[in-house]
């Protein structure tokens, strides 16, 4: 497994699109960390509490997401969009072996860099909104939760891009399950559409940025069912890649 997690670090980091996606994540994280927080200190009509900077400060989290599911989606398909996937599986004919070692390789660069941009977006929130006091454990776990909910929209990327192997589709498909649908849910009428939406993909999955809970879900139980349904794509883009034809 060594000598493909050298093969696939070699890919992740010699392709452009990862440079430019991780880029594109931290500029989000970071930027609208600084714009929402000087907005909420200027409209404030006091200190802002140092839990709602901490929340403040992650409100790029929802929009980088759907970067992070865009790299995780390049990571499989842009190989079957170039033919590239059939040197690979001559390389590494264990199929999941493969698809493993791009798993482990994407998740530790994301965490990595996801973990860096969540941690700097919270010290750039605080700095500009000037909270009375934070909370050091909070400040910790809302960086641990976002890098973690980050990589999961990832991996949730990466599963539909081995499920579908088209990238324009597979991105449409992470944007629909990511951003789209999880709003159209809170629309449902009756407890079992509030009971559906709470554990709708990202519904349930933001609770670990947030630290909040819902109904039915607290924060580490609801990135439970967010993966859950990460597990889902992934395991089926593994079925098929088993099945299917490069």
């Amino acid at each position: 497994m060594i000598d493909i997690f050298r093969s696939e670090w070699t890919k992740i980091r010699s392709v452009r699109s990862t440079v430019w996606t991780l880029t594109v994540t931290a500029v989000l994280v970071l930027g609208l960390s600084a714009l929402i927080s000087a907005s909420a200190k200027n409209m404030a009509d006091g200190p802002v509490p140092g839990d709602q900077a901490i929340m403040l400060s992650l409100t790029g989290t929802m929009l980088a997401s759907l970067s992070m599911a865009t790299l995780g989606v390049l990571v499989i398909s842009s190989e079957y969009r170039t033919g590239g996937i059939r040197t690979s599986l001559m390389a590494v004919p264990r199929r999941t072996s493969l698809l493993a070692g791009k798993i482990v390789v994407f998740v530790a660069v994301s965490l990595i860099v996801c973990g860096v941009a969540s941690a700097g977006a919270i010290g750039v929130g605080v700095a500009i909104s000037q909270p009375p006091s934070i909370e050091l454990g909070e400040v910790a776990r809302a960086s641990l939760g976002s890098a973690l909910y980050l990589t999961a929209c990832g991996l949730f990327g990466l599963g539909l891009g081995t499920l579908i192997r088209h990238t324009p589709g597979a991105i449409v498909s992470a944007i629909a399950l990511i951003m789209v649908l999880p709003t159209m849910a809170n629309q449902f009428p009756g407890e079992w559409g509030r009971t559906v939406a709470e554990y709708f993909t990202t519904n349930a999955g933001l609770l670990v940025v947030s630290g909040q809970s819902n109904a039915s879900l607290g924060p580490w139980s609801g990135f439970a069912v967010y993966l859950a349904w990460v597990a889902v794509a992934v395991i089926s883009g593994a079925v098929l890649m088993r099945r299917r034809d490069a």
